[in-house]
């Protein structure tokens, strides 16, 4: 599975690079997600519950971060498994540049997933993927919000 896209948001470029490494900020936008814990530097251990049709699954994994250039873009690695439901593995490209009113967040994922989860047709994937993908960011809005109300 392949997704990309771009958000423009209404925080400084340092402000939403802040929120994205802070797992507080993680642990509330992710969909589903119960814990994001720092384990050392740019790695970071994460659950979450994901339904996908029918299958319902607790996901536990990692999340690693490499090609970090503060505060401008990062590489995310991210592995995670969920017992018989499967797995789910990829990378994603996360950028950050001045734009607007605030800044503009680009992204581009590459994912895998295996098992029972698999079975469930890309189509079906994909649009859980997005609908998860566009929760985040309506949670990240409204945290960054919150956060950092306008003047």
């Amino acid at each position: 599975m392949e997704m990309q896209g771009s958000r423009e948001l209404a925080v400084t470029q340092r402000q939403a690079w802040d929120a994205l490494n802070d797992p507080d900020v993680l642990k509330v936008c992710i969909p589903g997600c119960y814990k994001v814990e720092s384990t050392g530097e740019n790695q970071y251990a994460v659950a979450l519950s994901v339904k996908i049709g029918p299958v319902s699954a607790r996901f536990a994994g990692k999340i690693t971060l490499s090609d970090v250039n503060p505060p401008s873009s990062y590489t995310l690695a991210f592995d995670g498994q969920g017992g018989v439901a499967g797995f789910g593995k990829g990378r994603s490209e996360v950028s950050l540049a001045p734009g607007g009113t605030g800044c503009v967040l680009r992204y581009s994922v590459q994912a895998q997933v295996g098992g029972k989860i698999a079975q469930m047709g890309q189509r079906l994937i994909d649009g859980v993927a997005r609908s998860m993908a566009e929760d985040f960011f309506k949670r990240f809005d409204a945290e960054m919000q919150r956060r950092h109300p306008p003047p």
